[in-house]
């Protein structure tokens, strides 16, 4: 008996020492074995990793009583898309391309691009060819449009309709999806209008037969919004605007180091004839001293009002003057504004050295930025479900991007509106002009007017506030910086800077901040101010007495999770200390995009760029090895956004994220999905992984069992991105939105700390003195912070409910796994005026 018992210690140590040296190759033969039992019962698996045939997809339907979340497979059989891009190119058109040929075939529909736009329609033979899933492969990062676009006047014709009719006749198409502006959009709708009377002509002429004008008896038009300028109302963002303001950026930064070493002045001349998006949000952006756009033109003796306010910014010490021109820039009685005509008034009555640089088509090109690859992708599935749904009696609808959700709008009211515009700005009803681009816009335009337009007062408000960053350094703190110090000052207050945070606080790191303080900080990455993760409950005393010495009126904390935590911990220290009872804002700024109460936070749109361009670079090396899988870590904490996001806008495999928990099976399942890649053309894969998605599951980890599990198949490559992703020069939305998020904060404290005065005194104590200042869905709203704590997961740092959590089938599905799609909460469509009353 002793001996037995002996032998199973033996047994146990040999069973330990065998685990600590070999223990992830017993998971890998584990499952092995458990892969040859699936083999076996193939069929009986719920996850099929190759889009099944419609047979299948009808028993499986049937199956399961027909679902709603299984009716999405099964929606396109029997049909076919046709897919085109029209008019002007824009970065992010072959993202929305992509992604309608893929969900497309995911829904079992056929599907045709239709090279070189409504040209092709008309000539047809190979312009008009059936698209497969990997004829879209790395597609994502290429500017432009793959399947090419021509403005063409054969459509503009009946004639050119009829052939293009009876073209998309003997195809069997009968789903059409044009991705182009509104003359594009147009052209769709009066195509559809004819669409019977043009099959009543072929017919008579005997070029189709009476079954295919049966089959094809109705067209379904969906459009999708390509163009740089943002020039389509409907839509908060058309596909190609963001990647185009990166590009005049990137020359604005450049132009900027320049300018500053000769004391020089510029000029920047940037598209839009008819719409001045793109001029606004770069001036916003750029910190520019004055923006000609054609919504508002500029008032009588303008001339004299724009030499002074360059003046006054040389005076302050500033070496350089930005202007910035839209194309289609107009004085009050309709005459052009040319950069040339600015460049001569400048030098004529202030001397100054002036350059003009008209960026031209440079704007149109480069690599789609990640937010045009996202809202491409999302806008193709969004426009797929809205043409196989669609009726006789649905209008063609145009798909478009309400805050962060997708909606369907009839396609000719936008146009409308579109046209509306213009015609306001013909007949000089400018203030209507404005009010018809949308609130977004007039937002925007009022900030600029507030910044570069309003000089400060005389008289003081009597307030003093102070601003200070916490947590992680995030792009676009600085933005929101400089936007809160020249507001306050502007509305009168003494603006004070803290630095390094809470820590800064109570050691009395506390200066007085003037306009020129903050001169040139909005391209500028990090935080000038510089931050630290400490929170302020170990320091209530020495913060009390700061607070009081200074005699702070209000604080303004710009940063992370940490911020909100922190200003809680202040919150709840008001009962003990008196000098804590004053107005407090949180307005969220970390590249984890995880603080409760919005959807989106300053920073994580740069980090997220940043992620996809390094992604990119990842892929392309493995165009030339082939057959390589790349394992890529993310930062992020537990939240999983940036892995999520990164993931469809690089058009990665798989994205791991704590939110989304996943077993060794699905592991597994990953690694076979990548082995049958591997049978394809496309030889490659891209796994991010978020840092702290799984405890156990490391990235190397994952990255072992990818090598080992695809030996002789595929090699395996990890990387650690690191701080990277906290570094570079902000995007321009961050610029943008910390700029409007850091002006919106000190308005609301304005209001705030008057409420609150009693006899030269401020008392905050109640649950709305401390707010955090969030985008919810298209809304900036403040959300008392007591009210948040019920929203938040302090344990993993989250907010426990994501938007974006949503979009984690669609990065499935666009890598082919055959998973099934909630339709239940599909966009339905929307008139844009009862849209807009909504907003107002």
């Amino acid at each position: 008996m002793c001996s037995a018992i002996e032998l199973d210690r033996v047994f146990i140590k040999l069973l330990i020492s065998v685990s600590l040296s070999v223990g992830v190759l017993l998971f890998f033969s584990f499952f092995r074995l458990r892969k040859r039992k699936t083999e076996i019962a193939d069929s009986l698996e719920e996850q099929d990793f190759a889009v099944a045939s419609f047979s299948d997809l009808q028993k499986e339907n049937e199956m399961l009583g027909k679902d709603k979340h299984h009716e999405a497979q099964t929606l396109g059989i029997g049909k076919a898309i046709a897919v085109l891009t029209s008019g002007g190119d824009a970065q992010g058109m072959n993202a929305a391309v992509r992604a309608v040929v893929r969900v497309g075939i995911y829904t079992g529909a056929k599907v045709y691009f239709v090279h070189e736009g409504y040209q092709g329609l008309v000539d047809g033979g190979d312009n008009i060819r059936e698209a497969t899933w990997e004829s879209v492969s790395m597609m994502l990062q290429l500017g432009g449009t793959v399947i090419g676009s021509a403005r063409c006047q054969d459509f503009r014709n009946r004639d050119g309709r009829l052939k293009a009719a009876c073209n998309l006749v003997k195809k069997g198409i009968t789903n059409l999806c044009v991705i182009g502006g509104d003359g594009s959009l147009t052209g769709a709708d009066t195509f559809r209008a004819e669409w019977s009377g043009l099959l009543a002509d072929l017919l008579k002429a005997g070029r189709i037969s009476s079954d295919e004008a049966n089959k094809s008896s109705h067209l379904n038009i969906v459009g999708m919004v390509g163009s740089i300028d943002n020039d389509f109302c409907g839509t908060d963002m058309t596909i190609g605007t963001d990647s185009a303001l990166h590009r005049i950026m990137e020359i604005v930064d450049a132009i900027t180091t320049t300018a500053q070493s000769h004391q020089r002045t510029f000029v920047l001349e940037v598209m839009g004839r008819h719409c001045g998006y793109l001029a606004l949000v770069t001036g916003l952006a750029c910190g520019a001293d004055w923006i000609f756009i054609p919504e508002s033109p500029p008032e009588e003796n303008w001339e004299e009002h724009l030499c002074r306010r360059l003046s006054e910014t040389r005076c302050r010490g500033s070496r350089l003057n930005i202007i910035i021109v839209a194309e289609g820039a107009i004085d009050v009685d309709g005459k052009a504004i040319t950069s040339e005509d600015i460049k001569n008034l400048v030098v004529k009555r202030l001397g100054y050295d002036t350059r003009v640089t008209v960026l031209g088509h440079v704007q149109r090109g480069g690599t789609p930025s990640a937010f045009d690859r996202i809202l491409g992708s999302r806008m193709g599935v969004e426009a797929v479900m809205a043409l196989l749904e669609g009726t006789p009696d649905t209008p063609a609808c145009v798909v478009s991007l309400s805050g962060n959700q997708a909606v369907r709008l009839p396609l000719m009211e936008c146009v409308q509106v579109t046209k509306d515009v213009t015609a306001a700005m013909t007949n000089k009803k400018f203030a209507e002009a404005l009010k018809l681009r949308g609130r977004s816009f007039e937002n925007n335009w009022s900030v600029y007017r507030t910044l570069a337009h309003i000089r400060p007062p005389s008289t003081k408000s009597g307030y003093n506030l102070a601003v200070l960053n916490i947590g992680a350094p995030a792009a676009g703190m600085n933005a929101a910086v400089r936007s809160t110090v020249r507001i306050g000052i502007i509305q009168g207050h003494r603006m004070f800077a803290v630095h390094d945070g809470f820590e800064g606080l109570a050691k009395g790191q506390i200066e007085e901040i003037g306009w020129g303080g903050v001169g040139g900080w909005t391209g500028q990455g990090g935080s000038r101010l510089g931050t630290k993760r400490v929170l302020p409950k170990k320091y209530f005393e020495e913060i009390s007495a700061n607070i009081s010495n200074f005699n702070i009126h209000g604080l303004i904390i710009i940063g992370g999770f940490e911020a909100f935590t922190g200003s809680l911990e202040l919150v709840e220290g008001r009962s003990k200390y008196e000098e804590l009872c004053i107005p407090i804002v949180v307005v969220p700024a970390t590249v984890s995009n995880n603080v409760p109460g919005s959807d989106f936070s300053i920073g994580a749109d740069t980090a997220l760029n940043t992620i996809t361009t390094t992604c990119d670079r990842i892929k392309q090396s493995a165009a030339g090895t082939k057959r390589r899988v790349f394992i890529i870590e993310t930062m992020g904490g537990y939240c999983g956004y940036l892995a999520t996001m990164a993931g469809l806008a690089a058009g990665a495999d798989a994205a791991y994220i704590y939110e989304d928990p996943f077993s060794i099976h699905d592991l597994q399942v990953n690694v076979d999905h990548l082995i049958e890649k591997m049978k394809t053309t496309v030889k490659r894969g891209l796994i991010l992984r978020n840092e702290k998605c799984n405890e156990n599951y490391s990235t190397d980890f994952i990255f072992n069992l990818y090598s080992e599990e695809g030996k002789g198949i595929f090699d395996s490559r990890k990387n650690v991105l690191g701080h990277m992703q906290q570094g570079g020069t902000p995007t321009p939305f961050d610029r943008n939105f910390g700029t409007k998020m850091g002006a919106k904060a000190v308005l609301w404290m304005t209001g705030k700390v008057k409420e609150c005065s009693r006899h030269g005194r401020i008392f905050a104590n109640t649950a709305d003195s401390a707010c955090l200042l969030g985008m919810r869905k298209r809304s900036l709203v403040f959300q008392p912070l007591s009210e948040l704590k019920e929203e938040t997961d302090f344990e993993h740092r989250l907010p426990k409910e994501q938007w974006w959590l949503k979009l984690r089938p669609i990065l499935k599905i666009l890598a082919k796994y055959n998973i099934n799609l909630d339709t239940s909460e599909t966009a339905h469509i929307e008139h844009i005026t009862r849209k807009r009353s909504v907003e107002s």
